[in-house]
């Protein structure tokens, strides 16, 4: 540990990390083991977690995720979307076609970054904060196949009329990025989705992933 950092935070972000990483939470000996300290350390670590809702432990002990967290993450969002911008901006034009970043909020599909193309007569309408089911759509179906398949090579969702009559959509999911579960995609007004668009869409999914590293 160098002079210009602080030991203990850089245990509380490692908590978190672990927590995050698990559905079922850890107990105080779990993550002492994998942390490398005393059970003393880790007891304090998480008293302080706790008072600020990043970190709550049920009635068997097990320390989990507090919801603190979520309000964290809807601030990152902005950031997010700074990053991803210049991918989509090109996908839109691309493509021709309207260019999304969708992130999973709580049990469903947030659009957080829309690029509409600059060279079409027209296109769909799509705005950010506009939400969805994640078992509907393409955004929220490439995250749910991702989910299924985590080591499967990159690959893409496409849909039909699910979310809007008329308009096709395509969609790729971000893959790790750690603490963040996403896709990237276009949603287009046409009968079929060219065969081109899958694979730019995975580029575009690549491009992102590796801006938020």
């Amino acid at each position: 540990m160098t002079a210009e950092t602080s030991q203990t935070l850089d245990r509380g972000l490692r908590v978190l990390k672990l927590l995050a990483d698990t559905d079922h939470g850890l107990t105080v000996t779990e993550l002492s083991r994998k942390l490398g300290v005393n059970r003393t350390v880790v007891y304090r670590l998480l008293a302080t977690l706790e008072q600020h809702s990043l970190v709550r432990r049920d009635l068997g002990g097990r320390a989990r995720v507090g919801l603190g967290v979520l309000r964290l993450g809807r601030r990152v969002h902005p950031l997010v979307r700074e990053a991803a911008m210049p991918a989509l901006r090109s996908l839109a034009d691309d493509i021709g076609a309207t260019a999304h970043l969708t992130l999973v909020d709580g049990g469903e599909a947030l659009a957080v970054a829309v690029v509409e193309p600059s060279w079409t007569d027209y296109h769909v309408a799509y705005r950010p904060g506009v939400r969805h089911p994640l078992d509907r759509g393409a955004a929220g179906k490439a995250i749910l196949a991702a989910r299924r398949h985590p080591m499967a090579e990159p690959g893409y969702t496409l849909t039909r009329g699910e979310l809007e009559t008329g308009a096709c959509g395509a969609a790729a999911p971000l893959l790790g990025v750690t603490g963040i579960e996403g896709s990237v995609g276009v949603v287009m007004l046409t009968d079929c989705v060219p065969e081109r668009v899958g694979p730019r869409v995975v580029d575009a999914a690549r491009e992102i992933a590796e801006a938020l590293r």
